[in-house]
C-alpha cells in the first residue's frame, strides 16, 4: 500500500474534485481535506462522505495490517465534535437541575465516546450507552 496521502489524493481526484487542500499527519493517523469545488454535492453529502471515507480506510488498514487514518472533510468532524460536546454539557446541566436522566439521540461509537469522555469527570452525573447498532445512544443520569 502507498502512503495514506497518496491514497487520499487518488480517491479525491477519482471523485472528480480538482480544487482541494490535503493535510495528512501519518504519525497521529489524522487527515484533513478541504474541497473547494463541487460545493452543492459536498454540502448535500458531507456526513456520508466522511463516514464512507473512514469506513473505506478502516477496511484498507485491516487488509494491510496497518492502523487506519481518520479523515475530516471540510471540518465536518471538528464541527460535529464541538456540537456533541456542547450537547453533552447542556444535557448534564439539565440532569443536575431536574435530577432526571436524559437519553441523547442515537450516535455512532465515535460520537458516544465524545460524550462519555466529556462527562467522565463531572461530579454530579454518570453516562451509560444503551441500545443496539445504529440505535445505540447515551443516557446521562444523576448521581444520587
Amino acid at each position: 500500500m502507498n502512503s495514506w496521502e497518496e491514497l487520499i489524493k487518488k480517491l479525491v481526484e477519482a471523485m472528480g474534485f480538482r480544487d482541494y487542500k490535503l493535510e495528512v499527519d501519518e504519525e497521529h493517523k489524522h487527515g484533513s481535506v478541504h474541497l473547494y469545488d463541487g460545493e452543492t454535492i459536498v454540502k448535500e453529502n458531507l456526513p456520508g462522505m466522511v463516514e464512507s471515507f473512514n469506513h473505506l480506510f478502516q477496511l484498507i488498514a485491516q487488509r494491510n495490517n496497518k492502523e487506519p487514518i481518520y479523515l475530516d472533510i471540510n471540518n465536518y468532524r471538528k464541527e460535529r465534535e464541538k456540537l456533541i460536546t456542547e450537547l453533552a454539557r447542556a444535557a448534564a446541566r439539565k440532569v443536575v437541575a431536574t435530577k432526571q436522566e436524559i437519553t441523547l439521540p442515537a450516535m455512532n461509537s465515535y460520537e458516544r465516546r465524545i460524550v462519555h469522555t466529556e462527562l467522565a469527570a463531572h461530579p454530579e452525573v454518570k453516562t451509560e450507552s444503551q441500545g443496539q447498532g445504529k440505535e445505540r445512544s447515551v443516557i446521562i443520569k444523576p448521581i444520587a
